[in-house]
């Protein structure tokens, strides 16, 4: 069942989505903000147990990608830790970069392990919470929330998408599909096209 919730939520299911998610356009301007959402903040990406076997699993296949000073965190508390808010994250170098951060040409962020999926050396993309920034999940008893993570690092992926005409939610399809299921998905989309039809 979906509907609008108070006003400014979607129900799609048991989520409860922010109508950012419909209004914002959006698309990564990686040219722009090089990556910034891998080095910047004071936790690491919000991880499951299952994907943090699948990162250690892999791990001998990205360790070269890996900078010296990530090397030496992993080595000491491995690849993840649980954080002030309790969440199982991935380790950080020096309070801030995530320890997967690798950098391209031009100082450009690289996620080390999305890097070695799309050379064919590994077959897990990335964590999924990594994949939807920047939305953010948080798991709730009875409901999961579904929020748009505003800051101003994003502001050119803002500009980028209303130059381009896309919407959040299409910007985001593939992660979506990958968190939730196809069917979701299709729900989702639905239930945005018809409140921005009437609403915008």
């Amino acid at each position: 069942m979906t509907e609008e919730t108070e006003e400014y939520m979607l129900q799609i299911g048991n989520a409860l989505v922010s109508l950012d998610i419909a209004e914002r356009m959006f698309c990564c301007d990686l040219d722009k903000c090089l990556g910034q959402c891998c080095i910047d903040g004071d936790a690491g990406a919000p991880i499951t147990e299952e994907e943090r076997d699948i990162i250690e699993k892999i791990l001998p296949e990205i360790w070269n990608d890996l900078l010296p000073q990530a090397k030496e965190v992993i080595n000491e508390q491995g690849v993840s830790y649980i954080d002030e808010e309790g969440d199982l994250v991935t380790s950080i170098v020096g309070g801030q970069n995530c320890v997967f951060t690798t950098f391209a040409e031009g100082g450009m962020c690289q996620c080390a392990i999305e890097k070695a999926f799309r050379e064919g050396r590994v077959d897990f993309m990335k964590p999924v919470s990594c994949h939807l920034y920047p939305l953010r999940i948080t798991e709730y008893p009875s409901f999961t929330a579904v929020n748009y993570h505003r800051w101003k690092i994003c502001r050119c992926a803002e500009a980028l998408g209303r130059k381009n005409g896309i919407r959040l939610y299409k910007f985001l399809r593939e992660p979506l599909i990958r968190r939730f299921g196809q069917e979701w998905y299709d729900e989702l989309a639905l239930a945005c096209e018809k409140y921005l039809r009437q609403n915008l």
